[in-house]
């Protein structure tokens, strides 16, 4: 976050930079009142830009095997483009490629899976995928697997069908 202020501040010296520079080209016709509105307009605008490519750049920065799951899109008022562009703020990716088979139940996967959220640092979570009954559960101290053919107590959630999660049982 300190290296994107560094950077927010820049933008606005940058900006006010080719403001100053088209004043003096201009020979003093344009307003002075125009160099610090275009340090805040370049502010505001690297700030957008940011907001809008970090799940990109996050995306790009995951190792082979690890895919993103689910992403939450979101709007805000005090960001009144969002509401025509939502941002993509938080998201999920698994590690399909640490994805391990229990070898008690071979029904059941652990697969790691990180939460991402913008300017906070990532959360690793570990998922106990039961492929039989297409259900999760995070994984804890004192958790109790079921053995083959056992019912699901009812701290299980149900996938869908189609979830993105299910490509660790295969």
């Amino acid at each position: 976050m300190f290296w994107e202020l560094v950077a927010t501040v820049f933008a606005g010296l940058g900006a006010a930079g080719l403001a100053l520079s088209a004043r003096w080209i201009s020979r003093g016709r344009l307003a002075r009142w125009w160099i610090p509105v275009s340090a805040g307009i370049g502010m505001i605008a690297f700030q957008i830009y940011s907001e809008y490519s970090w799940f990109d750049h996050q995306q790009s920065l995951l190792p082979a095997g690890v895919e993103v799951v689910r992403s939450s899109e979101q709007t805000a008022f005090f960001r009144p483009w969002s509401y025509l562009f939502p941002q993509t703020l938080r998201f999920i990716a698994a590690d399909f490629n640490s994805a391990e088979v229990n070898q008690m139940n071979p029904e059941l996967v652990r697969l790691p899976i990180y939460l991402f959220e913008r300017r906070m640092s990532a959360i690793g979570l570990t998922l106990i995928i039961h492929c039989g009954q297409q259900a999760q559960l995070t994984e804890r101290a004192q958790l109790q697997l079921p053995m083959p053919g056992e019912a699901l107590s009812g701290e299980w959630q149900q996938l869908e069908p189609e979830s993105p999660l299910l490509q660790a049982c295969h």
